[in-house]
């Protein structure tokens, strides 16, 4: 149906790339979640900073709500639009540039992909080090609007860490400029942190000034096989105490057996209950120091089998095991949640989340898999092929409730890394409390008064 506000945005941006094809509306008006049916108004896709804020000006004035968008990737509906929304796609706004080799920084429009720009770091000697396995397709501005993190925050943090400055388009069209790169700056609020993990709802990223690292040290990759869930933070130890990690990651067996039916190449002979990749900083697979890791771990008892990659070629394979997770999971339609605790508090909130989805999900297959060394879980529930999809969302967001509940005892997070969107918005207040949660409706209402930058997520608007 012809929409006459479009005939008045054409009009004003005419040289504006506009999408309204029904495939096209499809595609861009959802994320990973496949939970909402998208229905946005049209999508926008500026080629410029000049245009996004041209395309905010225009929405301001109209009253037309706006969803941001980069890759598409989130898992939390952060990016649906579903309810009439114009989608404002960045994708077309990958430009690397400039590099500043004093300050080691990389500068790159919001649509770049994560995997360009750790490239481009790359053909100047240095490293973006934040990393997971959506780096072909996530965006920059998406990595920022939700403070992504992945499989190598423990050696390097999250995205936040490594923004210097970034340029940020707000709801009424204007464009705010925020650190400019600096590395000391106490000239008031940093608003750049608040842009940091907003999910689009204080205004549109455009531009990132990324820190650049020095290129990584050597590393050996390393598989372990473990008994059972009880001696995982004990390998952790161990590990940490006698070599500088760059990563450690855990996935179950039941995680294992779908990557390997997705094409993966099986790494031991008889399966194991639990498993844990490691990337740690050695001279090569021989190090006496890795050696002699593996050694104290397998006199525990703590390591039933493992295996060191002899090779780079070997190490993607031992990587594959972990990072092919959500895409072997995929057609399984998994509910997917992502927690996190102190580490501290790891081992306690694991024994009671398991008996938990025990209990809630008899019969379920449960795969887990996360960044045990930051405290970060992700479990996903497999759709039985025989229960209806409304039914098995409603049955998981029940238990959700409960989990959110055990989240709240230990002092965690409901999201870690994939934010908050419209899956887990009725949880924020076990996370926040009621007074943070007034502080960041204020925040909002002051950049966006007229509510129009991603509407209803994280938090619903105020009822008037």
């Amino acid at each position: 149906m012809h929409d006459p506000r479009l005939d008045s945005l054409r009009s004003a941006l005419p040289g504006l790339r506009l999408a309204t094809e029904p495939d096209e509306l499809l595609h861009y008006g959802r994320d990973w979640t496949r939970r909402w049916t998208p229905a946005p108004l049209a999508v926008a896709l500026p080629g410029d900073t000049r245009e996004v804020q041209a395309v905010l000006r225009w929405a301001s004035d109209e009253g037309v709500p706006v969803v941001p968008s980069g890759g598409r990737t989130g898992l939390s509906g952060g990016a649906v639009a579903a309810n009439g929304e114009l989608v404002l796609s960045l994708e077309r706004m990958r430009r690397v540039l400039a590099f500043d080799p004093v300050d080691r920084s990389l500068t790159v429009e919001a649509g770049t992909p994560l995997e360009a720009v750790q490239e481009a770091a790359r053909a100047h000697g240095l490293q973006y080090p934040v990393d997971f396995a959506a780096r072909g397709s996530c965006t920059i501005g998406g990595n920022i609007a939700t403070n992504a993190g992945g499989i190598r925050v423990l050696r390097y943090g999250n995205t936040r860490e490594w923004v210097a400055g970034l340029k940020l388009v707000t709801a009424a069209g204007e464009l705010l400029d925020l650190n400019r790169g600096l590395v000391k700056n106490s000239s008031g609020y940093d608003l750049r942190h608040l842009a940091i993990a907003s999910e689009g709802t204080l205004g549109v990223v455009v531009e990132a000034t990324l820190r650049l690292a020095p290129p990584p040290p050597p590393v050996a990759t390393l598989l372990l096989a473990l008994p059972s869930f009880d001696v995982l933070m004990q390998v952790f130890q161990a590990l940490r105490e006698r070599l500088s990690l760059e990563a450690f990651e855990f996935f179950t067996d039941v995680a294992l057996r779908h990557v390997l039916a997705h094409g993966a190449q099986a790494p031991f002979d008889t399966g194991h209950p639990y498993y844990v990749v490691v990337d740690a900083a050695a001279v090569g697979p021989d190090d006496p120091h890795l050696l002699d890791a593996f050694a104290h771990c397998a006199e525990q008892g703590w390591v039933e089998d493992g295996v060191v990659a002899q090779s780079h070629a070997q190490a993607l394979q031992l990587w594959r095991l972990r990072e092919g997770i959500t895409e072997a999971l995929a057609p399984h339609l998994p509910y997917k949640n992502d927690v996190a605790v102190r580490v501290s508090a790891m081992p306690a909130f694991i024994a009671e989340a398991q008996a938990l989805l025990a209990t809630h999900y008899p019969g379920f297959e449960v795969a887990w898999f996360g960044h045990i060394g930051d405290g970060n879980l992700h479990i996903n529930v497999l759709k039985p092929a025989a229960l209806e999809q409304d039914a098995f969302v409603e049955r998981c967001g029940a238990v959700t409730a409960h989990l959110a509940g055990l989240v709240e005892r230990h002092a965690g997070t409901i999201s870690a890394e994939h934010g908050i969107g419209l899956v887990k918005k009725p949880y924020l207040g076990c996370t926040r409390s009621a007074a943070e949660i007034a502080v960041m409706r204020a925040v909002r209402a002051a950049l966006d008064p007229a509510g129009i930058l991603n509407p209803g997520k994280l938090f619903d608007p105020p009822s008037r």
